[in-house]
């Protein structure tokens, strides 16, 4: 007789027991391991991704802080390259020196002392004394001549130093220094990396010009003012010191190094700025600090560079004029300022571009509304008739890739330009920024059909 009660219904789970008590022992183990198994995979990932984000942020904060050290060095070493290397360059840096005051007064004492000690003041009185005699001058008349030692000395310096101030103020003088200095260009090369000869020679720690072209060219104004004696002044090869220092062997030491190294450091400070970038995880982030990195390298460059005239001035070598000294120095450091001013200019404005480019409320702000902005201008000029068609189209289909060719030309101009200066980076910061605007403009989107 069959029993006519139901199957058991097996979705009542009340009357059987729980999944995990229908399982075997064997089933049981097996399923806590995988248990086990996917929580020990789910608090090993975690700190995996943050073991490698680590990794990451240290190599990319490593690498910008090598390339900010590498840019302060390649500022420097494209100086020393266009001093040694680049003749034009060397002349704009000197040339300037023919019409500073403070130079050409140190010139013009060097020069007379010069050409004084080769005049004999006791053989003019001797000769005055006989030529007195000669005319029937009184002998005690003519003795009293011989007393006359310190006032010729003294109307002879004042004539002298007239003559010299004369030269060394006249036009001719800058011709002179300019062609002087330009001529003696690969003496001085010799003269940084360790060989002497030549006008620029370097000798107890200085590096010197021989002016006796200058005192050749104050005997003959001497002479052409009736100075006769004047003609018998010999060839004189007397030094003018451009640098002197203690330290200058260590300091040509590094010239050469940094001559030798000089073309490469520039590329090497940006291609490890890129990987310290592209190594980050927040790349927006590492390119603001990378710019600030080369900032604050070329401010510490810039203070170097004010404490360093202090030193130098404090150690000049007796006799030496501190202002000639102190213009001397301007004039040779005066591109590297340049240089530095120009790379803490391009920094500084790349930090604002990659802020301006990100999330921040204020970006947001600035970009919205310079968007609308040039949005609406292009509004009124469609609206007036101008027509964008196929140009706006093709704007808005490439424009990010429009966006990186504006970059990569200013890059390349940037890095083309023989000795960019600030205005240079400004101006190029100003074109990118209207080409960027245009860009803007000239995006239309194609219309949809109603």
């Amino acid at each position: 007789m069959t029993s006519s009660a139901p199957p058991p219904d097996p979705d009542k789970h009340s009357a059987d027991p729980s999944g995990d008590q229908r399982l075997s022992a064997r089933e049981r183990g097996e399923l806590e391991e995988l248990r086990h198994r996917v929580s020990a995979l789910e608090s090993a990932g975690p700190s995996g991704a943050a073991r490698h984000h680590w990794l990451r942020s240290t190599g990319s904060v490593l690498l910008i802080l090598l390339a900010s050290l590498l840019s302060l060095l390649a500022v420097v070493a494209v100086w020393a390259n266009s001093i040694v290397r680049d003749t034009d360059r060397y002349v704009a840096t000197v040339g300037p020196l023919a019409g500073n005051p403070d130079v050409q007064k140190a010139v013009t004492n060097r020069v007379t002392d010069a050409v004084l000690a080769q005049i004999d003041v006791e053989a003019l009185v001797k000769e005055l004394e006989q030529a007195a005699a000669q005319q029937g001058v009184p002998p005690k008349a003519a003795h009293l001549l011989g007393d006359l030692d310190g006032p010729i000395t003294s109307g002879l310096k004042s004539l002298v130093a007239g003559t010299v101030q004369r030269v060394v103020s006249s036009s001719a003088f800058d011709t002179l220094w300019v062609d002087a200095n330009r001529s003696v260009h690969s003496a001085l090369d010799k003269a940084l990396t360790g060989h002497d000869g030549g006008a620029v020679s370097l000798k107890n720690d200085q590096v010197a010009i021989d002016v006796g072209p200058i005192v050749a060219k104050v005997k003959d104004q001497l002479v052409s003012a009736g100075f006769k004696p004047a003609a018998r002044i010999p060839a004189v090869h007397t030094d003018f010191v451009v640098f002197a220092s203690k330290d200058i062997g260590e300091i040509k030491t590094y010239l050469r190094v940094l001559e030798i190294i000089g073309n490469w450091l520039p590329v090497l400070a940006v291609l490890i700025a890129a990987a310290g970038v592209y190594l980050a995880v927040n790349r927006r982030r590492a390119l603001i600090w990378a710019a600030v990195g080369v900032f604050a390298a070329m401010l510490l460059l810039g203070v170097t560079l004010t404490v360093a005239r202090a030193i130098y001035l404090d150690h000049l070598p007796p006799g030496t004029s501190e202002a000639a000294a102190g213009a001397v120095y301007d004039a040779l450091v005066k591109f590297l300022r340049a240089s530095v001013r120009a790379v803490g200019a391009l920094a500084l404005l790349t930090a604002v571009g990659a802020f301006l480019s990100g999330p921040s409320r204020a970006a947001v702000v600035i970009r919205t509304g310079c968007r609308r902005s040039i949005g609406a201008l292009r509004d009124v000029a469609v609206s007036a008739g101008l027509p964008l068609g196929a140009v706006g189209r093709f704007v808005h289909r490439y424009k990010r890739w429009i966006g990186g060719v504006i970059l990569v030309v200013a890059a390349v101009v940037l890095f083309t330009w023989n000795y960019p200066t600030t205005a240079v980076v400004v101006w190029t910061v100003v074109i990118v920024l209207v080409a960027f605007a245009i860009r803007e403009f000239l995006d239309s989107p194609p219309t949809r059909p109603a």
